[in-house]
């Protein structure tokens, strides 16, 4: 007879390991919301969780889940924002340059620091640039108080920011 693994009933084997878990990023909840729908029976509800992801080494990403509990949502969101990264470029500890974005309603303005400011930014704006490892800028939310656009706001700003190498590869190409 064949040495095969013992098998349990209901033909699954078992796991010795835990779930898996990446200690590579750290995770914060930026925003969870219970939404409903309308359905023939009534109302249907759900939960839509807005996840930050980041490395502290300049990689950043930012998923937006919906799960019928808050667990799943957020499991959800930190699946999308894995799967979002953005490489933020990090000059002596603060970003190269001035940048305004508008999204939407919203309009960010984020300022490079000097060295010792720490971070000045407020809301949900600030956990992204903490997440991002950038450890002294002034950033402010000029339009509307909506964190979900004020967070995709944060998001292409730092996605617009270039350093003089960049700029000087792309002059030569």
């Amino acid at each position: 007879m064949a040495n095969f693994p013992q098998r349990r009933a209901g033909g699954r084997r078992r796991s010795d390991r835990g779930p898996r878990e990446d200690k590579e990023f750290q995770q914060k909840i930026i925003d969870i919301r219970r939404v409903t729908r309308v359905v023939a029976g009534g109302k249907r509800m759900r939960f839509r969780a807005t996840v930050a992801l980041g490395d502290g080494k300049g990689r950043v990403g930012i998923g937006i889940g919906k799960g019928q509990d808050v667990t799943g949502a957020v499991s959800k969101g930190s699946t999308i924002a894995r799967k979002h990264l953005l490489t933020v470029p990090i000059v002596n500890g603060t970003i190269p340059h001035e940048v305004r974005i508008k999204f939407g309603a919203a309009k960010i303005l984020f300022k490079p620091a000097p060295q010792g400011s720490g971070v000045i930014a407020g809301g949900p704006i600030r956990s992204i640039l903490e997440l991002a490892g950038i450890r002294n800028i002034v950033a402010k939310m000029l339009g509307t108080s909506n964190k979900v656009n004020n967070v995709y706001a944060a998001m292409a700003a730092l996605g617009s920011l270039q350093t003089r190498e960049d700029l000087k590869r792309k002059l030569k190409a």
